[in-house]
This record gives structure tokens, C-alpha cells and sequence, in this order.
């Protein structure tokens, strides 16, 4: 017998299309109703799958292979079969499943920072899926190895900054509660618990690092988002909860600022490469990748009615199909071809990301567009670089790319290179007596003359937002001071003064100007305690340059940069390449590992007197790979004003503090100082 409440949840779950909603919902709570007793409901009733089937019958027909066939890793292998089974009601298909799950509920519980989160996931959506083929002494066990489980993770992954409270934990412990929800009478107090910590902690955490969509961990977000927006989704199906409706500054961008994340053009397996930002980049294909896309399109479902998600959408629908077979069964929940597709074309071409301090822009729309990221902003957790300042340039190919190799997480190459500032393009100042205490457990015997990482957390990490503001102080590191998009140029200023040492750096402050379509203008104003402190801006080049200072060309795929130093006056230049890469102070830190193609050459720029201030000028030109070099620069300092001419624009950079003018096609604007309220 269906009670009314039961039928009513059957109908709202049904006119959402299961889990593609089609408006923003209640808040968190105000919508909430009975979790309803019948089952499967993680996805929705089962009817709802069925008119899916239907609807949707190509991708279902992948993944009735994938289900069939068999060769899968255990997730896919999971949710394929399981939804199968609950679409045919084909009894030998969900035994299957449940066998798959009974591996980890008869297995050991795995506690600390492991994925326990996922395999609790497995487990619910087999016991959810096919739950009249688990025997009742084995639902039994499934409720053990819950609650097992949870006791031994209470001290595990609590940092709501960090993506393992979203993508080890707790998006497994809401799939397995929601799962066994009546079965289970633990179910519902875990349920709360998590409940509770978001609202205290963790949607606070993503207002405050992922406002604008960007998250201040970098390149992790591809691994953990789905899962996190997967549970998202369950919880409204099971209890109308909204979580997105506690941190709107996130949810409501994330989709856009991941669209600006990926490179232009199609890579391996018919993908989009997403940049590399902090540990972890994605340099060869992975199934992030696919993970990604499925967290646009669920946001896409929910603000369907919003024309930049429509964008995004358009955007999506140019790879309708996941890169690795096996993910067929999120094309099945998550593709919704109803939703309208938008005008990419006229979508905007840049994004600001305030949390994160990210600033994102294109040339274009097209696959041959030039494509830019900055980066100055706070430190909140441990898979963050000392980088501040920090930019990447793609054309046809990397350019200027992100330097080393994440071998592991505390590795001799990674605590002496990779997550230094050396391996970034920013700025070195150094001082000879400075050292650097562990960070990630890991020996800091080099002294790069890069940023600090003096604090209280041996990782520069914080457990959540009040934790954070007990120790601003050293966690304010880069501070965005400008953007603007001006249709022919977008300009960004921040200021990384904080992420140095204040006994060798007194101000560094960085102003960019991508001339749309291709030119990329970086001025740079650096003051250092004393005179002998050398500084030193760095490029990290994908490929050696070929050419002789102060011009060089770096030629890399399809794509090439020209680079033009114009500041300081007769510096001094070097390329350091080959052997050499991964040294510096004497001292070598080889990666112990090779995790696809990084930057094979630092270019080192310094001036040749010391000063106590010091001017910095570039001006880079993305091209194709057999593309002739663009005019040569020309820039003059007067009074306060280091003025450049490039390409028919004059720039004014004060060299006093932040601000100048830009000249094009006879008009005149000053450069913003500030970001104004959006």
C-alpha cells in the first residue's frame, strides 16, 4: 500500500525528472520530509529509472553493457548493475551486485585517509538498488560494518576544507544511512551528525574558500565534487534537504568557474583537461575527468533556468558522452538532454573566483582560443603551493605550465620543489640566512628564496573557518586587488606581499593585462628589506626556449609563446633545463616519479644591480607553433610611470603602487586599484 505522503514524494520526485531539478529548492530543512520506507529511493522511486530507460535509451544500453560485460572497477560495476537490476527487476543481476558489496562488508573497515567513504557508498547503492536480494543476515552485517565503520572514522578527515571531509567521508556515510535508513537504527542520528557539521563547518568552509566557484585546494575539487553533489542529490530525493542552499556563493558558480578551469579543446579519450592548480594536476587522463563533467551537469539539473548554467550546458553537450565506457551510468542519471542549451559563444569570456583568489580567462570560445590563470589568494589547507602570484598560459598546447612532479605527499622533490615557489611563476627574493621549518612532515632543506610556510599547522592547514580566523595572521598570504573585463582586455592585480617573509619583503604586487586575443602583459613592482636581497622572476616554460635574451620562444605541441622581457634594463637571464631542472643551492631534488609532461625549463630573470625596489616587465604573445613573432615591445620608465607600447595599446603602470592607464583605439581608461562590489 503507498501512504499519501509516500505518493507524494513518488510525484515530486517524478516531475524533478528523479534527480534533475529543475529550480532551486526550499532551504536546507524547509522542505524536508519522511524518508519513505520503500525501496529503491537513493535515485528515486523505480519508476522513475524506468522512464529513463526510456527516455534515455542509448546511454542505457551502455550501461546495461557495462553491467553485463562485467569489466569494471567496482564503483561502475556497481552502479551499473544495480540500477540495472532495479530497472529489469532481473534478480541474477542484483545478486551480483550484492556479492561485489559483501567484499567490503565482510572485509576489513578501513579507517583513517583512505576512501572508506566510497566503499560505503558501493554498499548502499547495491543495498538500496537490489535490496530484496540481500539475505537478512547479510543486511544484518551491512548494518555492522555502517556503524563499524563510523566509529573508527570519528577522529578521520575532519577538515572541512580538505576534500576527504567531502570525498573520503561523509558522502558515503549519507549514501549507507539514506540506504538503510529504516533498517538501520543508527542511520538516522549518523544522518544528523553530518547534518549538523555541515551547517556549522563545512558550508561555512565553502562560502568562504569557493566563493566565485573556484576552492582554494586547487585541482582536488575534480576528484571529490561529484561524489559530494551525488550525495547532494540523494538527500533531496530521500528528505527534500537542500545542502547547496547553505553555501550559494559556491554551488551557484562552481559549474561556470569549472567551465573557465578547462583548457581549450579536446585531449586524450575525447576530454576536457582541467588546469593544474596546487597537488595533483591531472597531466595524463583520469577518471576526474568524467567526474567533472557529471558535477557540471548536476548543476546544470538544478539552475537550469539560469542562462550562464544554460552555457555551461552547451558546453557540456560537446562531449554527451563520458570518456571511459564504464561511466556510462552517469551519462544514465545525469545527462539531461531536456535541459535548454545557451549561446556559448556569447557567454563571457572571464571569471572571478573572490575565495580562492582565482582569476579565469579566454580569447574565446573556440578550441584555438588563448587561455589564462592568476592566482593570489589566502591558505586554508595542505594541498596548496607556495604560489601566490602564480600564473598559466595555454594555446594549442601548456605554454607556461605548473612546475615538478607530485610524486607523493612529502617527498624530498615535493617539499623542496614541487610545492615551492620555485616551481611556479611568480617571484624569488632571497636571503641567505632564511630557513623553512618541515611542512608535510617532509625535510625543507632548500632555501629557493620563495614564500614562507611558518605555520601553526605543519601543512598550513586549517580544520574549518574558525579555526581560520584564529590564525589569519599567517594564513592571509595573497590578496586580490583588481579585475576587470573590458571586452578588448581583462585586468587583474593582486598583492602577494604576505605570502613572503616580512624580514626580507616589504611589497610585491602584480598587475596583468591579457589584450585579448593572445598578448599577455605581466608588471611586476617588488621591494625587498635590503638591496643584496636578489630577486628573481621566474617562467616555468613546458619546453627549453630557443632565442637570446631578452626574446625567447618557447615552441610546445601545436603552441607557441614569445617572450619579451623589457624589465629590468640589462638583466640578467638564465635557463635552467636538463639535470640541472631540479636543483638549485647545490642541491638536487630529482622527482622519484614521472606523472606526465611538466615544465622541462625554468627561466630565471634578475637584474644585474642590486636595489632595494625593482621593476619587473613581460610581455607574452601565445601563437600557434609556426607563427612569426609578434612587433617588438617598447617601454619607457618616467617619473612614476613605466609606460609600454604593444600592439597599438600604451599601458601606464605606476611604478609608485598599484593603478596606470590603458590607451587603445583613442580612448583612455584607468587601470582599476580596487574590485568593485559585485
Amino acid at each position: 500500500m503507498i501512504t499519501r505522503g509516500r505518493r507524494a514524494w513518488r510525484l515530486a520526485v517524478l516531475a524533478a525528472g528523479v534527480l534533475c531539478l529543475a529550480a532551486p529548492r526550499a532551504p536546507l530543512g524547509g522542505g524536508r520530509h519522511p524518508v519513505p520506507r520503500e525501496h529503491p529511493r537513493l535515485f528515486g522511486p523505480r519508476d522513475g529509472l524506468v522512464r529513463f530507460s526510456q527516455e534515455r535509451a542509448e546511454t542505457y544500453r551502455r550501461m546495461a553493457e557495462v553491467a553485463r560485460r562485467g569489466q569494471a572497477d567496482d564503483h561502475s560495476r556497481v552502479f551499473s548493475l544495480a540500477l540495472v537490476a532495479a530497472v529489469e527487476k532481473d534478480a541474477g543481476l542484483g545478486r551480483r551486485a550484492v556479492e561485489v558489496a559483501l567484499k567490503y562488508v565482510d572485509g576489513p573497515v578501513r579507517k583513517g585517509h583512505v576512501p572508506f567513504g566510497a566503499d560505503l557508498a558501493i554498499c548502499a547503492v547495491a543495498y538500496d538498488l537490489c535490496f530484496d536480494q540481500w539475505k537478512p543476515e547479510e543486511r544484518a552485517r551491512f548494518h555492522e560494518y555502517m556503524n563499524r565503520t563510523v566509529d573508527a572514522n570519528v577522529t578521520s578527515e575532519t577538515h572541512v576544507f580538505h576534500n576527504a571531509w567531502y570525498g573520503y567521508k561523509n558522502w558515503g556515510y549519507g549514501l549507507a544511512c539514506y540506504a538503510a535508513y529504516h533498517e538501520n537504527p543508527r542511520a538516522p542520528e549518523i544522518l544528523r551528525t553530518l547534518e549538523e557539521d555541515y551547517r556549522q563547518r563545512a558550508a561555512p568552509a565553502l562560502e568562504q574558500a569557493g566563493a566565485g566557484g573556484g576552492w582554494a585546494e586547487g585541482y582536488y575539487i575534480h576528484y571529490w565534487l561529484y561524489e559530494w553533489l551525488l550525495f547532494c542529490e540523494v538527500a533531496r530525493a530521500c528528505e527534500g534537504l537542500d545542502y547547496p542552499s547553505l553555501a550559494p556563493k559556491f554551488y551557484r558558480e562552481r559549474a561556470v568557474a569549472d567551465l573557465f578551469e578547462t583548457y581549450p579543446g579536446l585531449s586524450a579519450y575525447g576530454s576536457f583537461r582541467s588546469a593544474p592548480m596546487g597537488d595533483g594536476g591531472g597531466r595524463i587522463f583520469g577518471g576526474e575527468r568524467d567526474k567533472s563533467l557529471s558535477a557540471r551537469r548536476i548543476l546544470v539539473n538544478r539552475y537550469r533556468d539560469d542562462p550562464a548554467h544554460q552555457a555551461v550546458h552547451a558546453f557540456n553537450e560537446r562531449t554527451p558522452r563520458s570518456s571511459a565506457g564504464t561511466n556510462a551510468y552517469k551519462d544514465f542519471l545525469w545527462r539531461d538532454p531536456q535541459v535548454k542549451k545557451g549561446d556559448l559563444s556569447r557567454f563571457k569570456l572571464s571569471h572571478f573566483s573572490p575565495g580562492a583568489g582565482y582569476v579565469y580567462a579566454r580569447g574565446s570560445w573556440d578550441d584555438d582560443s588563448s587561455w589564462f590563470f592568476f592566482k593570489c589568494g589566502d591558505r586554508f589547507t595542505a594541498h596548496q603551493h607556495l604560489d601566490a602570484g602564480h600564473f598559466l598560459i595555454y594555446r594549442h598546447d601548456e605554454l607556461a605550465g605548473d612546475g615538478g612532479h607530485y610524486d607523493g605527499f612529502g617527498t624530498p622533490h615535493d617539499v623542496n620543489y614541487h610545492l615551492r615557489t620555485i616551481a611556479h611563476s611568480t617571484l624569488l627574493v632571497h636571503d641567505p640566512s632564511e630557513k623553512w621549518p618541515r611542512i608535510r612532515a617532509g625535510n625543507v632543506t632548500g632555501n629557493d628564496g620563495g614564500q614562507r610556510h611558518d605555520w601553526k599547522h605543519h601543512n598550513g592547514a586549517a580544520a574549518d573557518p574558525a579555526d581560520w580566523q584564529r590564525q589569519r595572521e599567517s594564513l592571509q598570504t595573497g590578496r586580490m586587488l583588481a579585475f576587470e573585463d573590458r571586452d578588448r582586455y581583462v585586468y587583474m592585480a593582486g598583492d602577494a606581499t604576505r605570502a613572503y617573509s616580512p624580514a626580507k619583503l616589504e611589497s610585491f604586487t602584480r598587475q596583468v593585462a591579457f589584450l585579448r586575443p593572445d598578448t599577455f602583459v605581466v608588471f611586476d613592482r617588488a621591494r625587498s628589506v635590503k638591496a643584496e636581497f636578489r630577486k628573481t622572476w621566474l617562467l616555468q616554460a613546458m619546453k627549453k626556449p630557443e632565442g637570446a635574451p631578452p626574446n625567447l620562444v618557447i615552441t610546445h605541441g601545436r603552441g607557441r609563446l614569445f617572450v619579451q622581457t623589457l624589465l629590468p634594463e640589462d638583466p640578467q637571464v638564465a635557463l635552467v633545463s636538463g639535470d640541472g631542472l631540479y636543483s638549485y643551492g647545490g642541491q638536487l631534488y630529482p622527482p622519484s616519479r614521472d606523472t606526465g609532461p611538466a615544465p622541462e625549463c625554468r627561466i630565471e630573470v634578475s637584474p644585474s644591480r642590486p636595489a632595494e625596489t625593482d621593476l619587473f616587465l613581460h610581455v607574452l604573445t601565445a601563437a600557434g607553433a609556426s607563427a612569426a613573432p609578434p612587433p617588438q615591445a617598447r617601454v619607457r620608465v618616467q617619473g612614476d610611470e613605466a609606460v609600454l607600447t604593444v600592439g597599438g595599446v600604451t599601458l601606464a603602470f605606476r611604478t609608485d603602487r598599484v593603478g596606470g592607464t590603458i590607451e587603445a583605439e583613442g580612448r583612455r581608461t584607468p587601470l582599476a586599484d580596487r574590485i568593485e562590489p559585485r
